[in-house]
This record gives structure tokens, C-alpha cells and sequence, in this order.
């Protein structure tokens, strides 16, 4: 039987290992561990990638996007409105300056914040909108930057799966006065650890950012405000730099697979698959089709040596970490339904055409059997 795992890493490292020990040998040689030469290089290349003035290199996405909002002033009192359906640490870099995540539901067709409904949760608060580019789709920042304009608030991206992903011709980490990234290792672009970066055009919030990531100092010893320890180490960053070189490479791999999935599995009863955008749109991050009979389907493709995944089983408001906003259930029902339908197919740049295969046949299996 063939086997297809939800993400073969280890094939990635294999086709760059050269590279990789090269580069960690470099950063080794080099006995400078921490914001040395490594990290400069990556974050030059990164903001040329992203096509922006500044990269600054920080320990994961969650900091990352966590010391934007602290750059950008967000604080208690303040309301950051963020989508409903996301990956819980959207809301936590919220929480983390003291102000408070006011959920917006998605677009059920493309998971992403739905810009017709901010405005609706628009209070005299609202400080700020951070959009997600979920799954790899770039959210609609025409819509999102409009309404921020009217309003007077600031925008952001979290772009911790859409690394490479564009809108209107322009990546994502260049589209808002800032973004966060994540290089988890599992993302387009992977560190081999935690790491992260913040991406921007603004001189003053990166400077800001590159102080607060270095315990709120310019200088050894000499602090300036009470920062944090949020560094992207020399080693990571190396490695990071072999793999950006192939990540439009790897994209592409990625969109062939998504291309393949579209035109083999539509028309399926009871499968509703993604809205790819328009072409550049979506980098394939994952692949997430919706249906009522997932634990059927997953159970299923387990069975047949496939693997799959849930983004996300449990809704932010519905977690026990955000009880405490009194959001009760039924109150965002996308994100719920969503919640209850997702499942993620296998998609990666190693995946070969016979596991491509072996996925879309099964799931055509399972559906014609119902």
C-alpha cells in the first residue's frame, strides 16, 4: 500500500542537506551565535523577498506578531479585531499587550476575515485590524485597508502560513504597516526550530521592534524599555537563508499538487473544496476541503495509509484560554461550522504524482461509496 504521510520534512532537509551543513558549519565556524552576520544576511534577503525596507529576525511568529502590536502602541483599553477562524496565537499576541481580540467571521469560501463584517464590530476602542492569511490565501487587503482608512485604525498581517503568497501582484509581509511570519518548521519556509521574522516599510516600528526583541536594548546593558528575549538565532537563520532559495520552487511543487486536488475531486457529493484566488493568490500552506462527514473521510484515508489533519477543531472563543470574553457558543457559527468540517489533505513539494494519485482516487472512492 502506498504510503502518504500529511508532511514528509525529512525529504526537504534530504534535497538541501549540502547546503544545510554548509551553512551550519559556517555559522559554527564563526563562534557568534546570536544577531551576528547570519541573521543580517537573512533578514536582507527575506525584506528583498517580501519587498519590503525592513526584516527583523524574532524567536517564532507568535512573538513576532506580538511585538508589532507593542511597536505600534496597542495596550490595555485597546480592541484589535481579528478573524474568528484562526490559529489561536492570532488572538494570544493580542492578549499579550492587554488588549482584547474582538472576533470577525470569515468568508466560509476562502477562510479569511471577511471585510464586509469589520465594520460591524467597529467600536470607539478599535485600535488596529490583523488579518490572517490563512492556510496560504492572502487575505482581501484592498477591502481591509479601505476600511481602515475610513476608520482610522492601523493594519496588520499575519502571515505565518503565506510565505511567497500575493495580492494585487504584491507579497504578503508587504501589504500593511506590518507583518508577522512564522519559519515553524512545518511552514513553506521552515527553520529546523522555532523562528520568526517581522516584516515592514516603516523605519520607526522596526527600530522599535529590534529594540523590544533584545530586552528593550540598543546597547549592552543599557535598556530602554522593558523588553523581551525574542532573537532569531545565527544557526536558524543560515539554514533559513538555503531554504528561501527554493521556496518559489517548492511553491510552485505545491500549487501543481493543489491543481490536481481541484480537478480530480470536483463535483464530489458533500465535499466542498478551497477557493483558490487568483493565480499567486495562494500558496498551499494546506489544503482544506469542509465536510460533514470528516471522521467518516479521515478514518477512511487513515485506513488507506493517507494522512490528514484538523486546522483547527477548536474555535478560539471556544477555548478555554478565551472563556474569559464570555463568547458563547453559536455566537460565531462559521467558525464553528468550520470547526466541525474542516480536514486538511496531505500537500507538500515532495510529494511524487503516485501519492498525488493515491489521495485523490481514495477520496473519490469514499464519496462514491456514500
Amino acid at each position: 500500500m502506498i504510503k502518504v504521510p500529511f508532511l514528509d520534512l525529512a525529504a526537504a532537509q534530504q534535497e538541501l542537506k549540502p547546503q544545510l551543513i554548509e551553512a551550519f558549519d559556517r555559522a559554527l565556524d564563526s563562534g557568534w551565535f546570536i544577531m551576528g552576520a547570519e541573521c543580517e544576511r537573512f533578514e536582507s534577503e527575506f525584506a528583498n523577498y517580501c519587498g519590503t525596507k525592513h526584516c527583523v529576525g524574532v524567536g517564532n511568529g507568535l512573538e513576532a506578531l506580538h511585538l508589532i502590536l507593542r511597536a505600534a502602541g496597542i495596550g490595555p483599553g485597546d480592541e484589535v479585531i481579528v478573524p474568528s477562524n484562526t490559529y489561536i496565537a492570532t488572538w494570544l499576541a493580542v492578549s499579550y499587550t492587554g488588549a482584547t481580540p474582538v472576533a470577525v467571521e470569515p468568508n466560509i469560501s476562502t477562510f479569511n476575515i471577511d471585510p464586509k463584517k469589520v465594520e460591524q464590530k467597529i467600536t470607539a476602542n478599535t485600535r488596529a485590524v490583523l488579518a490572517v492569511h490563512l492556510y496560504g490565501r492572502s487575505a482581501d487587503m484592498t477591502a481591509l485597508a479601505d476600511t481602515c482608512r475610513k476608520h482610522n485604525l492601523l493594519l496588520f498581517e499575519d502571515a505565518a502560513q503565506a510565505h511567497g503568497s500575493t495580492f494585487d501582484g504584491r507579497r504578503t509581509g508587504a501589504l500593511s504597516l506590518a507583518a508577522g511570519f512564522s519559519f515553524y518548521p512545518g511552514k513553506n519556509l521552515g527553520a529546523l526550530g522555532d523562528a520568526g521574522a517581522v516584516t515592514t516599510n516603516d523605519d520607526e516600528l522596526a527600530d522599535k521592534v529590534r529594540v523590544l526583541r533584545n530586552y528593550g536594548s540598543r546597547k549592552k546593558y543599557f535598556n530602554e524599555l522593558k523588553g523581551y528575549n525574542s532573537r532569531l538565532d545565527e544557526v536558524q537563520a543560515a539554514l533559513l537563508s538555503v531554504k528561501l532559495s527554493k521556496i518559489d520552487e517548492w511553491n510552485s511543487r505545491r500549487s501543481r499538487i493543489a491543481d490536481r486536488y481541484l480537478d480530480s475531486l470536483r463535483g464530489m457529493p458533500n465535499l466542498h473544496l478551497p477557493d483558490p484566488g487568483k493565480p499567486g493568490e495562494h500558496t498551499w500552506h494546506l489544503f482544506v476541503v469542509r465536510s460533514s462527514n470528516r471522521t467518516e473521510l479521515a478514518k477512511f484515508l487513515a485506513d488507506r495509509n493517507i494522512g490528514t489533519l484538523i486546522h483547527y477543531p477548536v474555535p478560539p472563543h471556544l477555548s478555554d484560554a478565551y472563556a474569559d470574553l464570555l463568547i458563547a457558543k453559536g455566537s460565531l457559527p462559521i467558525a464553528e461550522e468550520l470547526a466541525e468540517t474542516v480536514l486538511s489533505l496531505p500537500i507538500g513539494p515532495h510529494m511524487n504524482d503516485q501519492q498525488v494519485d493515491h489521495v485523490t482516487e481514495s477520496v473519490q472512492l469514499f464519496f462514491r461509496g456514500q
